[in-house]
Formats: C-alpha cells, sequence, structure tokens
C-alpha cells in the first residue's frame, strides 16, 4: 500500500491540476482527485506500468461525468457563474498553475465547450498530450480526438480575448485600484479602467452582488467604491496571487469573503471578477495540492 500511496502521490498535482481546468471549480477539483485515489487504491497497482496515464484517464472520466451533472445544476444558477478564485504562488509547479491556461478569463471561454471537447483542448493545449494518448483516455478513435480538437481551438480563438500578462503592469495597476478603492475615490478608480470595462459579479443568489454585467468605467467604478465601504468590520484586503496572477481578496474573521481578478488591455482594466459566493471561496483557504 505505500508504493502505490507513492505512486499516487507523485501525480497529485498533476491530477489536481487537469481536474481543476476541466471543472473550474477547486472544490469538485479536489473531490475528483480523491474519487481517483479510492478507484487507485482498489487496484492491483503492481500491474499498472503507466501510473500517470492510468490515474489521469481515471480522473479526466470522473471530471467530464462531473462536469455534465454541473452543467444541469447551472441552468437554475442565480445570476452570473465565474470559475472559482483559487491561490496561486509566481514559483508553483509548471503543471499545476500558469498564467495563461488557468486564469478565471480563460476557463470562463472553455465553459462554451462541450465536456468532452473541453477535455480535449485541456489535455492537447494545456498538457501536451498527444492525439492518441487523448484517445485512450477518452476510449475514442485518434480521427475523433483531431475533430474534436479542432473544434474546440476554434471556439475557444473565436471567445478568447488576449489580456496583459506582463507581471509588472499587472501588479501596479492591482495596486492603484486597489488604493483608489480604499480611499473611495471614484476619478482614481476611473482612471485605471478601460473605456469598455465590465464587471461581472457571482454571488450564487447568497450575496448581495449584482446578477447582472455593469458596463463602463463611471458605473464599475461606483460599485467598487460602494462593495468597498461595506466590507466587515475588522475585514482585511490585501493583494494575493490568484490563478497565476494579482488579484484581492477580502478576508473577515470567519474566512474569505470576496475575491477580485483582473484583466487587463493595454494597461487598463478591462474585465473584472467578482466572486462572493460564500461556496467559492475555498480555493482561497490553502495552495495547489
Amino acid at each position: 500500500m505505500e508504493v502505490a500511496t507513492a505512486r499516487f502521490t507523485e501525480h497529485r498535482g498533476l491530477l489536481y491540476a487537469v481536474a481543476y481546468r476541466l471543472l473550474g471549480s477547486v472544490a469538485d477539483a479536489q473531490d475528483v482527485v480523491q474519487d481517483a485515489w479510492l478507484r487507485w487504491s482498489r487496484v492491483d497497482t503492481g500491474t499498472v506500468d503507466d501510473a500517470e496515464g492510468y490515474l489521469v484517464r481515471v480522473t479526466t472520466r470522473l471530471a467530464i461525468d462531473r462536469l455534465r451533472s454541473a452543467a444541469v445544476r447551472r441552468e437554475s444558477y442565480v445570476g452570473p457563474w465565474l470559475p472559482e478564485p483559487m491561490l496561486t504562488t509566481p514559483d508553483a509547479a509548471d503543471h499545476v498553475v500558469r498564467a495563461d491556461d488557468v486564469s478565471t478569463a480563460v476557463l470562463l471561454v472553455l465553459e462554451a465547450l462541450s465536456p468532452t471537447e473541453r477535455a480535449v483542448f485541456v489535455l492537447h493545449e494545456a498538457f501536451g498530450y498527444s492525439y492518441s494518448d487523448i484517445a485512450g483516455i477518452l476510449d475514442r478513435q485518434v480521427a475523433d480526438v483531431r475533430q474534436l480538437a479542432h473544434r474546440s481551438r476554434k471556439a475557444v480563438a473565436e471567445r478568447r480575448r488576449r489580456y496583459d500578462t506582463d507581471r509588472t503592469t499587472q501588479r501596479q495597476v492591482t495596486e492603484r485600484f486597489l488604493a483608489a478603492c480604499l480611499d473611495g475615490d471614484v476619478e482614481a478608480l476611473m482612471a485605471v479602467l478601460a473605456p469598455d470595462v465590465t464587471l461581472i459579479s457571482d454571488g450564487g443568489g447568497l450575496t448581495g452582488a449584482p446578477r447582472k454585467p455593469i458596463y463602463g468605467p463611471l458605473y464599475v467604478a461606483r460599485a467598487f467604491v460602494a462593495l468597498s465601504g461595506r466590507r466587515p468590520d475588522g475585514a482585511q484586503v490585501g493583494i494575493e496571487e490568484l490563478n497565476g496572477a494579482p488579484g484581492i481578496v477580502i478576508r473577515s474573521a470567519d474566512g474569505p469573503v470576496l475575491a477580485v481578478t483582473l484583466h487587463l488591455v493595454d494597461g487598463g482594466v478591462h474585465t473584472l471578477h467578482v466572486v462572493s459566493n460564500p461556496t467559492k471561496l475555498t480555493g482561497l483557504l490553502s495552495h495547489p495540492q
């Protein structure tokens, strides 16, 4: 059993990274990895030559099943649905987080894909698995996988917005944004917002988050000044690493209250994702596995 545990532990980070990209949910990804472990623990692992291939196959199939059930649940979700934010570190293992493929903006784009298309896209584009490998993971023909890959790449290319990824700029703009929020300075906030800025909030109907997007610098700035003024007494506000880039987190004595991820275009904040649904803030309690 010790050998089986060691082999699973060796690949746990990869499995979590695959599951999170497929599901956009920290809690669901953790559950899938746990289910993969339970299946692994019941196998005679001495007969498994390729532990990584076996575990990635199990994890991917479990995640696809969960994605299908999640799609049904989201039909009744209150307000906009956003991926769950995840604490990361700049030096995190490459397979756990890369800013270009684990940002909330990219994960949101992947929501347009079917579960199988998403699996093909993630496994090939993010992890470099060959079409032959993916065919084995999904129990599909290689030709089918190629077709799915083509469709998914086209769909992502049509929807994906290329945001600034320069870390120095991201940090500076985030600091200016936060300072203006804390000062209640609408004009200073507007100065860091793009002319076509959009604010999307996910409260799941459990908080006072707006249930429709807010557009334009003035309305977005006013919304954040109001939001900053309503933070809980004694709450701490700071910049933390979220999904591979600087973000803003509000924490109370009871835990995380809100997370903001900023997406920049030409140095201005173009899109803001705000998650306040308490059930979607578990990824702010610890770093990825």
